[in-house]
């Protein structure tokens, strides 16, 4: 029986106070399930929005997609999810990566790393977390015990740690651009995520219960006119044919119905269940959104 449908949406636009609310109200008619925020200078800071959107609204969960732990010291983390799950009513999702854009790390003033470096701090934040949030003593509380975790992955040595300590396992659909100060992603081919996919599920092999499965989707379009939604894409990647990037994961660009059979189809393939896209994508594809609800 494959996990049923979540779909959430990373609002990435800074905004004044009514507006924010107004579209976080949006996101819940429309039927989102988890209202994310990233974790990005020039976006909005995740935690103090998150609790904005908490007041706004009632139903959807609310994550960080994802924080990135170069920016952050375990034991403040720490006490900012604690505070936010408190005043969430237990509603948060915490995402956690690596970090990839390093551009971002010299503006605040912040080192790097090489990329062993980053997963090697990112580890010992899971594990701070894990350890200080577990105690009784720690203060403050948050809501629940056992805030659920999403850690961002594709390496293989994230896709370990996805493994050992993610509630939910999100894979990107992209790589990065090495040594592209500006964070450059190319998206991964159909075939190189199912192999991304299998090393994930050899590595959680011995997991007592299976993470949920989420993917990140770049460019939604309900359209007699793939060409033309495409175009933008094509331009920008140009050894990309029409159909090889029809065909990537992280774009869903079609009709309605072939969106919904595209999306029910990456389920059974790669275990996606939980789809996250861009707030440039909210009224896109809330119609796919509705069309699959419930399943």
């Amino acid at each position: 029986m494959p996990r049923p449908f979540r779909f959430g949406v990373n609002l990435l636009a800074p905004a004044p106070a009514a507006e924010w609310r107004a579209k976080c109200r949006r996101a819940e008619e429309l039927g989102y399930d988890v209202i994310l925020v990233p974790d990005h200078l020039g976006m909005p800071a995740p935690f103090p929005a998150l609790v904005a959107a908490a007041e706004a609204t009632e139903r959807p969960r609310l994550g960080t997609f994802v924080l990135n732990a170069g920016f952050w010291n375990p034991a403040l983390l720490a006490r900012e999810v604690a505070t936010t799950d408190a005043l969430t009513g237990g509603r948060l999702e915490l995402g956690l990566g690596t970090g990839y854009v390093q551009a971002e790390h010299e503006a605040a003033g912040l080192p790097y790393g090489s990329p062993r470096e980053r997963v090697d701090h990112l580890r010992g934040t899971v594990e701070a977390l894990e350890k200080l949030l577990g105690s009784e003593e720690h203060q403050p509380r948050p809501a629940r015990s056992g805030v659920p975790l999403l850690i961002g992955a594709n390496g293989d040595r994230m896709l370990r740690l996805a493994a050992e300590h993610a509630d939910i396992a999100a894979f990107t659909g992209a790589r990065s651009v090495p040594g592209d100060a500006a964070g450059r992603l190319v998206p991964l081919t159909a075939e190189e995520l199912d192999e991304r996919v299998a090393r994930y599920e050899d590595l959680a092999a011995a997991r007592a219960h299976p993470a949920e499965r989420n993917l990140l989707v770049q460019l939604v379009s309900v359209t007699d006119d793939p060409e033309a939604a495409l175009k933008p894409l094509l331009d920008r990647l140009p050894e990309l044919t029409l159909d090889d990037a029809l065909a990537l994961p992280i774009v869903l660009v079609g009709t309605l119905r072939e969106i919904v059979e595209r999306v029910r189809a990456q389920r059974e393939r790669y275990g996606f269940s939980y789809l996250t896209v861009l707030e440039s994508s909210m009224e896109e594809f809330a119609p796919v959104l509705a069309e699959l609800r419930g399943e």
